[in-house]
């Protein structure tokens, strides 16, 4: 569903550039849950920015669906954009003076829904993510995990082809992570959401079917979890991280790594 073809990424003139992007290409498959996990400064977010239109690639091509985002111009864009995109960010943006129902509901506004058919599908969207019961509420009434629902809701009510999630849980306590990323799995598993997830934290990462690591602006790995089990996933991700933090590039060789992880255990419940 979507193609990321030797992007770069480069800030600044003359001669004082940095590179953000170095040739990064991957394909993402309709109804796969992907995590970017990266050092500060690895590209992460530039990536993330690039495939959300929200910046532009300086080389290379991003596709969804066959259709370029180069080819695209900024009215298309934006059209584009409300159509096929979901967004869930750190801050999760809600707008203050809506109440939680109004807005899940706003992004069937702006497509100009029919009134009637509005309500039924935000109190349906609100049940999957157990936060039907706070739609009169206004966001500074609720909390952060609610908050953080609210903005999946809201990222989905279109059944957009990608939902672009950016640290989703950077703002959240250890228990509405936890929730929040279950309810993320819920989607992908019984919605058919398509989620391209960025983070830091190896724990929210192994909710995840593939992992890419980026370092220095370029894929260093990746990780799939086929069979594993959840904890199985998460000792595997703490041996890649561990990898990206020594000096040069290494082999994955699982036979190798020390028993349960380098860095021990963890005290998440799994």
């Amino acid at each position: 569903m979507l193609q990321v073809r030797n992007i770069e990424k480069y800030y600044g003139t003359g001669g004082n550039v940095t590179k953000a992007l170095d040739r990064v290409s991957f394909t993402v498959e309709r109804g796969e849950f992907i995590a970017i996990m990266g050092a500060s400064g690895s590209g992460k977010t530039t990536l993330l920015n690039c495939i959300a239109t929200i910046d532009t690639v300086s080389a290379g091509d991003i596709l969804l669906d066959g259709v370029s985002l180069a080819d695209l111009s900024p009215r298309d864009l934006a059209q584009f954009r409300r159509e096929n995109l979901g967004f869930v960010f750190q801050d999760f943006n809600l707008l203050d003076t809506l109440t939680i129902g109004e807005n899940i509901a706003l992004a069937l506004t702006i497509r100009r829904t029919a009134p009637q058919a509005i309500d039924p599908q935000v109190q349906a969207m609100a049940n999957t993510l157990n936060i039907g019961d706070i739609l009169d509420k206004y966001p500074y009434q609720v909390s952060g995990g609610q908050k953080q629902r609210c903005a999946c809701a809201r990222a989905i009510m279109n059944h957009p082809k990608l939902v672009l999630a950016d640290e989703p849980t950077g703002a959240l306590d250890s228990k509405a992570s936890k929730h929040l990323l279950e309810h993320l799995t819920g989607m992908n598993r019984d919605l058919g959401a398509t989620i391209l997830m960025v983070t830091h934290d190896a724990f929210s990462a192994s909710y995840a079917q593939r992992i890419l690591f980026l370092r220095d602006g370029a894929i260093f790995s990746e990780l799939r979890r086929g069979t594993d089990s959840r904890k199985g996933f998460f000792d595997k991700i703490l041996q890649v991280l561990t990898m990206m933090s020594g000096d040069h590039r290494c082999t994955l060789n699982w036979s190798c790594a020390a028993p349960g992880g380098p860095w021990g255990t963890t005290s998440s419940t799994w």
